[in-house]
């Protein structure tokens, strides 16, 4: 008999919030269990602004997260959620309070956040469906751009080779904290690590490659070209703030952080020779739900 479950990952990230509630499908057959996304809720509560320029988490915005965590817990109990998990990432690591905050988190919301490094963040990313988007026999550059940080992760032979977290990110660009030579750091690892892959595809996760990919209108699996996101970077620069929100429709939150984030995707294209860039519809609440599900699968497998 087919078995329907809900699982939720949580994704504190340092440009927004998200719920992910997933509808998890067990058949009773051999088919492969399916993931079918039931609520997706996102807040933008900038966490990164706080930090990347003060160090802590303002009052306010602490407020709004133990806010928006009650909430969470509500529409999870409302869904029927068995199971969630809860991350951070970039900016409640580097925050003064970020422990303080978690645990204040865990004591009125009632939900525990694991405050995780970048390395585990791009595991719990790699966790996800990108086995239905890799070919073993071609080589991928997965680039997955937040506020505070983006992770770097080659995949070849369908097997991850090498992995790294930068702190580079879309709020940082946008508070001018990245500095040149910290881009060059970036540069050379890139051409480093992808000099023995002459024939290379980019993969981008991330809220404002999804939204790019949805303004191309193009079908599902069908990549995004290194000109295109040129030419659409250079237009998205000679509208003003105003005129991304009015004439595209673009959220305010994500009509500034967009350009930064385009920024990042195209030297990621130019120092790696990709001239390709696959969007799959994941992120680190898609690989939290998966993993969740994958580990309980084991301790099941153990009984």
């Amino acid at each position: 008999m087919l078995k329907i479950r809900k699982f939720a990952g949580i994704d504190v990230g340092s440009n927004a919030i998200r719920l992910l509630i997933n509808n998890v499908i067990e058949f009773p057959d051999h088919r492969e269990t399916q993931f079918k996304k039931s609520a997706l809720i996102r807040v933008p509560v900038r966490l990164g602004q706080d930090v990347f320029t003060g160090g802590a988490i303002s009052d306010h915005n602490v407020a709004r997260i133990l806010d928006t965590m009650k909430a969470f817990r509500y529409l999870m109990k409302v869904h029927g959620v068995e199971k969630y998990m809860g991350c951070a990432t970039s900016a409640m690591r580097e925050a003064a309070n970020g422990e303080d905050v978690a645990e204040r988190i865990k004591k009125e919301a009632e939900i525990l956040i694991e405050i995780i490094d970048g390395k585990k963040e791009a595991a719990i990313i790699a966790s996800t469906d990108l086995h239905q988007v890799i070919e073993q026999d071609k080589n991928y550059l997965y680039v997955d751009v937040g506020g505070g940080s983006t992770e770097f992760t080659i995949f070849s032979g369908g097997k991850i080779v090498t992995s790294r977290s930068f702190k580079i990110g879309t709020v940082r660009l946008l508070n001018e904290m990245v500095s040149e030579s910290y881009w060059k750091g970036i540069e050379q690892w890139i051409r480093e690590k992808t000099k023995a892959y002459p024939k290379i595809s980019i993969i981008g996760s991330g809220g404002n490659i999804n939204k790019l990919f949805k303004m191309s209108g193009r079908k599902p699996g069908t990549p995004l070209s290194y000109i295109y996101l040129n030419a659409q970077y250079q237009f998205l620069q000679e509208l003003s703030f105003d005129e991304r929100i009015s004439e595209l429709g673009l959220n305010p939150d994500r009509a500034d952080v967009i350009i930064p984030a385009t920024r990042i995707y195209l030297n990621a294209c130019k120092w790696s020779g990709a001239r390709k860039i696959f969007v799959p519809k994941i992120g680190l609440s898609d690989g939290i739900v998966k993993l969740l599900y994958n580990l309980e699968l084991g301790e099941r497998r153990l009984v």
